[in-house]
Order: C-alpha cells, then structure tokens, then sequence
C-alpha cells in the first residue's frame, strides 16, 4: 500500500504534464476546427484537471515538509503553473475566448516539462529550510510574488497574440483604452447597392468586425490582467522588504532580484500610466507588455543562473 502511494505522489507530476499535453490538443482543434464544440470543453477540463493535479502536488508537499512548498525552483515552478492554470481557468469563464488556453496551455506544458523532465532528482525534493527562509513571510510574500508573475506573464502573453494577429500595425480599436465601447452610427447614407455587391460587403463586414471584436478583447483582456497583476507585484515587492529587514537588517540592499523586481515594477507601471492618463490602447501598450513579459522571465529565472545575491540560495545550483 505504501509502495502504491508513492508511485501515484511520484507519478503525479507526469499526469500534469499529460493533462497539459491534452489541454493543448484540444484548445488548437477547436481553433484551427471551431464547429468541433467538444473539443473546446475537453481543454478547458483538461486545464481544470491539471490545475486540481497541481493543487494535491503541493498539498502533498506541505503536509509532509510542514512548510509551504516554495523554498526550492521545482516548487516554485509547480506553484508558477497553478497560477497559470488558474487564470487561464477564471479568464476563460467569464469571457468564454478559447484563445486564452491556446496559448497559455503549451507555456504551462513547456514549464512542468522543464521542472520535471530537466532537473535533476536533488533538486526535485524538498530540503530543510535554510534559516533566512525559516519565517512566516515565506508564504505571504513568495506566494504573492510568484502569482503576480504568472499573472503578468498571461496579460502580456496576450499581448504578445494581440501583436502578432495584427502584424504589428496600428489599429483603430473601437474600446477605449479602459474597455468600455464608444461605438457610434455612420452619420452618412449610402448609396443603393446591388445584391451581389451587398452580399460581399457585409461577408468582409463580418469577417472584419470578428477580428476586430477579437483584437478588442484581447487588448483589453491583457489590460484587465496586468491591472490585475500589478498590485500583487507591488504587495509581494513590499512585504519582501519588510522581510529583509528582519532577516538581514535592510529593507533593501540592490541584490539582483531586488533590482530586477523593481525593473519589472516600473515597466508595468509604465504601461498601466500610459492605459489610463494617455488613454494609450493598440499596439503601443502591447509592445510595452511585450517588454515586460522577457524582463518577468529574467526577473524570475534570469538572475538565478548568476548565482548571486542574497536570493541565490534554492533556486539554481
């Protein structure tokens, strides 16, 4: 019995990996096939199902550990997964854009591969905490932390979509630059057209007013979620000062992550300035987001290969 449970506790992160490989699957069928209904509800599961996969994972860990499981890189990168999934999973519910999942669902994939598949089986276990992280602060701010990166890394994601599907010209979107429609009626009448030539326009019509209303909501999707990730950021930016200064005697001291956490703070800030007082929406934000979507990556992962500073410890040995 207890050989049998831990097959399935060690087994469980190949299950995620699965569940995300199918996930991907389906959200691309239903893409590339959009009359194949099924398809769509079977990603979506599927996507629940990893993220409930995730949860027991990290569950599991707590329980046996006593502490959050966030003190090593394959923790954190389980954790950084969960909230992917989640977002994916409110997201997609309450705005029904199975593009979300298309494009959130193979990052997922490629980060519980990465975690399960490349590193190795010391850093895979959970270790006793050294004593900087031997501190209630561990949950509050690393969680926070690691949930406003998954959050900023979908919006700008999004983004990053947004600048593709429009090849990186300017559009003129209908929303404004909060979300809200500003639609107005043509206020000259056209001519009498023939048949034919009405059955053309309003088919182009159609196409193009799907495509804009696409672009419309993903400019402001990536708004919402950015706006949504940037005040954990600044939480998660605050409560670890508060932390250092009782675990190092400094609120701040220039470490490579406290630096590259504020370059990340302030490109966001930039972006989310810009949205609301320049009424900025199209693809100037989107290229902001786009910034911000390498400079989250060197943030979380980057300064970790130079092994330095006083968050080096746990992450990339």
């Amino acid at each position: 019995m207890d050989f049998f449970i831990k097959y399935i506790k060690n087994s469980l992160d190949n299950v995620v990996f699965l569940s995300l490989f199918l996930g991907v699957l389906n959200y691309w069928i239903s893409i590339a096939f959009p009359t194949f209904k099924l398809s769509s509800k079977l990603g979506f599961v599927t996507t629940v199902g990893s993220n409930l996969f995730i949860t027991i994972i990290l569950g599991w860990r707590w329980i046996e550990s006593g502490y959050f499981p966030l003190s090593n890189l394959y923790e954190s990168l389980l954790f950084f997964t969960w909230g992917i999934t989640f977002i994916t999973i409110i997201a997609e519910r309450v705005t029904s854009l199975l593009l979300i999942g298309a494009v959130t669902t193979p990052l997922a994939m490629f980060i519980i591969g990465f975690a399960t598949l490349s590193l190795p089986d010391g850093m895979q276990k959970a270790a006793p905490l050294v004593p900087a992280l031997k501190s209630n602060w561990l949950m509050m701010h690393v969680s926070i932390m690691m949930f406003s990166y998954s959050t900023l890394i979908i919006g700008s994601l999004l983004s990053i979509v947004f600048l593709v599907l429009t090849r990186g010209k300017q559009i003129s979107l209908q929303g404004s630059s909060i979300g809200s429609l500003n639609l107005q009626e043509p206020s000259q009448k056209l001519p009498p057209l023939s048949n034919d030539l009405k059955f053309n326009l309003l088919s182009n019509e159609g196409i193009l007013e799907k495509k804009l209303n696409l672009l419309e909501s993903l400019d402001n999707l990536s708004y919402r979620i950015i706006g949504l990730g940037f005040p954990l950021l600044t939480i998660g930016i605050i409560a670890g000062a508060v932390w250092a200064n009782e675990a190092w005697g400094s609120y701040w001291s220039w470490d490579p992550k406290e630096t590259w956490a504020l370059i990340t703070w302030l490109v966001f800030a930039a972006y989310l300035h810009a949205r609301i007082t320049k009424a900025w929406q199209g693809r100037g934000p989107a290229v902001l987001a786009s910034i911000g979507f390498i400079v989250v990556w060197v943030c979380y992962l980057g300064v970790n290969f130079l092994g330095k500073g006083l968050h080096s410890y746990g992450w990339i040995a």
